[in-house]
């Protein structure tokens, strides 16, 4: 059964769907284009070697993380909509650099990993003064300010939204909970997982969340900061809005979360990457609890401000993640399925329209395969044909 609610409710979300797309093609896919160009610029000016290809890496790989982040801004008042994009893209950029950065082995992981996403905190804490010194524990002797430069970018942009003091508790707090579950998250390949249960069971009481539920939320954050900034671009926005966004997006950022490891998860096991799927014991288990953050992200959407277009914003994810070919293996179809079924008929317009980028991307690339070939460079084997395939889905 859906939980997307009344046909009044969906009307309005498609039409927030329709409004924000012509948003985003006219005023924000350019902002974020020339945003990314000034820092693809800027990453390869680090003169480290191995943090140089980090952040580049990030940046071809997971560029479409930035374009949905961007999204967001949709929402901001037009005349506000180019400080929220600049935030919005400098923030994720640094999210997923500090991914990379804190996955790297060290002698204190937990440490050395909240020293380096200090930076994610500073960028948003507009009352006091960056701490700064983000390798301070680290070997590598650092990045040029790269990262001083990100969160820098960030913080001089949501200065400039009017409602930012409505907001800043709120992201504050956001931001520490989304760095710390990252750095404990990556820390557990070498401390195991009983610093990370212990950690979210104490940060998750009160919450109306479990606890593995709050931490797939607090990993995704970095997604309820961008609504927040988003929110901060309305002068009219206050804090107890900002309080109900955040509680929304901490339930939407447990789905993309669970969706982002469930469709890795095939590769992962293959490559030896570390998944978190485990912690729920079956996939029963994992739908039921998908099923009961669904139905409390609808409930809260239809009281908060601009909530059609928060749905709106889930329903896009969701059919990203979905839609791609690994969500339909045996171990993450039942679960991509139901959550679907969640959406519906929100998500089906939004659907095909994926399934359709999708197909038309990997004739592109067999397309580029077949005339590598004629031009003498070959793919070798299937294996390596897939895996750029998948690379470049």
């Amino acid at each position: 059964m859906s939980a997307i609610g009344t046909r009044s409710f969906v009307a309005r979300a498609g039409f927030a769907l329709a409004c924000a797309h012509s948003r985003y093609w006219l005023s924000v896919a350019p902002l974020v284009r020339n945003q990314l160009r000034r820092w693809e610029r800027r990453a390869a000016q680090i003169p480290d070697p191995r943090l140089q290809e980090l952040a580049c890496d990030k940046m071809r790989n997971e560029r479409f993380n930035v374009e949905v982040a961007a999204m967001i801004a949709t929402i901001a008042p037009s005349e506000r909509r180019g400080s929220a994009v600049e935030a919005i893209v400098a923030l994720q950029l640094m999210y997923d650099y500090l991914d990379a950065l804190t996955e790297q082995p060290t002698a204190d992981p937990i440490r050395d990993g909240l020293q380096c996403s200090q930076a994610f905190i500073d960028a948003v804490t507009i009352s006091a003064k960056p701490i700064g010194d983000y390798y301070a524990y680290r070997p590598d002797g650092g990045d040029a300010g790269y990262l001083e430069e990100l969160a820098h970018t960030v913080r001089g942009a949501i200065m400039q939204l009017p409602a930012i003091d409505a907001i800043s508790e709120i992201i504050l707090m956001s931001a520490a909970r989304c760095s710390e579950a990252q750095v404990r998250i990556h820390a557990t390949q070498h401390l195991g997982t009983a610093q990370l249960e212990g950690w979210a069971v104490n940060e998750a009481e009160g919450t109306g969340l479990q606890w593995r539920e709050w931490l797939f939320g607090a990993m995704g954050s970095v997604v309820a900061a961008h609504a927040l900034i988003a929110l901060a671009a309305d002068d009219r926005a206050t804090a107890q809005q900002a309080s109900e966004i955040d509680d929304t997006y901490l339930s939407i950022c447990v789905l993309t979360t669970v969706l982002d490891h469930l469709v890795d998860h095939d590769g992962d096991v293959l490559t030896g990457e570390q998944t978190h799927i485990h912690l729920y014991e079956t996939h029963g288990e994992l739908a039921e609890h998908i099923a009961m953050v669904m139905r409390r992200v609808i409930e809260h959407a239809r009281v908060i401000r601009n909530g059609p277009h928060h749905v709106m914003i889930l329903s896009g994810v969701v059919a990203y993640y979905t839609s791609q070919p690994s969500a339909q293996g045996e171990f993450a179809y039942r679960v991509a399925e139901h959550t679907q079924k969640q959406l519906r008929p929100l998500i089906t317009p939004t659907l095909a329209t994926m399934r359709a980028w999708r197909t038309a991307k990997r004739l592109r690339v067999t397309a580029r395969c077949a005339t590598r070939r004629s031009n003498g460079r070959r793919i070798a084997t299937r294996a390596e044909k897939r895996y750029y395939v998948d690379r470049h889905r």
